[in-house]
Formats: C-alpha cells, structure tokens, sequence
C-alpha cells in the first residue's frame, strides 16, 4: 500500500467519510481539501438505483455546465467537404473523413470528442470497434451526429458534456477545476444532477439517486446529500 503524505493526512482529516455534506459545503471543503500543484479536475460520481443492462435503463444524455469544465477539448468533425469550412469556423481541431478513418484504423484517438455528419456514419461505422470502447463514437443521443456540426462544435467548446450509467449504475462526470469557486462548482453539479433526474425511467424501482460524491483529482472523496442539489430522491 503507498504511503500517505503528509499534506494527504490532512486533507483526510478534514474529511468525515460518514457525512453527506450539504452541496454548497462539499464543493469548498474540496476546494480545501485538494493537495495537487496543478489546476485539478473536480469529478461528481453520481450511483443511480438502474440496471444498466436494460435498455430504458441505461441513462445517457448531454448538459451544457453553466461555467463550463475548464478544459478545452479537442474536437474532430467528420464529414462532407461541404461542411468542412462551417465545422473549421465553429473552432473544431481536425475536419475531413478518410484520411482520419484510416488514422484512426491505424490506432490515433488523440481527441475528446467525434463529431459526424448523418450522411458519413456508414464510413464511421468502419471505426466504431475502436471509437465505442473510448467513449468516442458518434451519437444522435448525445448530439455529436447532426446535420449542424458548427453548433455541435460550439456546444463542446462551450462546456457541453455527455454523461452515461457504466455497468455498475455509475455515473462519473467532471463539473470544473478546483480553480473554480465553489458557486461555480455548486451550480455545475446542480445542473448536471437535475438533467439526470429528468431523465428517470418509469421502470426503476427504489431509489433513483442513490449517493453522490465529489473528488478533485488528487483529494478524498466527500459525499453529498442529494436532498442539496435542488432535486430530490426518488
């Protein structure tokens, strides 16, 4: 097991690992907490009472954060030459189509996010082995295919995010980076909390949010009561 560091102990003493904390609270207790030299990522880790295996169950969608998620992601738009200048305008890193389906056939994925259009999805499709496992694949659910990729390409840089259940019922975002007040932060989780709540199928029984937590990248993780976030436990 490593060794904990000095500043590590403080930071988990300052933790109660039993409380859920109010919203507004957790995000500057880990602000206080975070013990990383860099501008970390703060990280909400939703757990929904779903079973991911079926299919009105698996929970999916996008949210435009309100203050972003302080990273600026690269983004590659496949598509029709006819689209290329308005994908280039709207601020997309990469645009084209055959020349990236082969650089990705021969193992580059070095993007956050694929944006396609309609009418190119069957070359897509001859990536989709390698793109589905990253999380990169185009999807008219999360809005990366669409006839609009300038829009699409605003919507990223402007802080839209996609989010999706993994098969434990877990839903595992970003919301900003420590520099971020906590207001920021707070209404960050906010937002994406209540788009996941409106998203709650008929089908699953119990309670649909079950526990969340928020954790920058190097600091404890704090638990939050879901009864803060402006929804409620279902």
């Amino acid at each position: 097991m490593a060794k904990l560091t000095k500043k590590r102990k403080i930071a988990n003493a300052k933790v109660d690992p039993e409380k859920a904390y109010d919203i507004n609270a957790a995000m500057k207790l880990v602000k206080e907490v975070n013990t990383a030299s860099f501008d970390a990522s703060v990280d909400m880790h939703i757990r929904l009472g779903v079973d991911p295996r079926k299919a009105d169950q698996a929970i999916r969608g996008t949210v435009s954060l309100p203050n972003g998620t302080g990273k600026s992601k690269t983004v590659l738009v496949l598509c029709t030459p006819d689209k290329e200048e308005e994908a280039r305008a709207a601020g997309a890193d990469y645009v084209g189509l055959d020349e990236f389906v082969v650089k990705i056939q021969n193992g580059w994925t070095d993007v956050d996010v694929v944006i396609a259009a309609p009418n190119v999805m069957a070359q897509v499709g001859k990536i989709g082995r390698i793109l589905g496992p990253r999380g990169l694949m185009p999807n008219p659910k999360s809005g990366t295919v669409t006839p609009n990729v300038g829009a699409a390409v605003q919507d990223v840089k402007g802080g839209k995010i996609a989010f999706r259940v993994d098969k434990f019922g877990i839903i595992h975002n970003s919301i900003g980076r420590v520099s971020f007040s906590a207001e920021k932060l707070a209404e960050n989780a906010n937002t994406l909390v209540q788009t996941i709540m409106k998203l709650k199928p008929s089908s699953a029984k119990g309670a649909y949010l079950k526990t969340i937590s928020v954790a920058s990248t190097m600091s404890p993780g704090i638990l939050v009561d879901p009864k803060t976030t402006g929804s409620i436990i279902l």
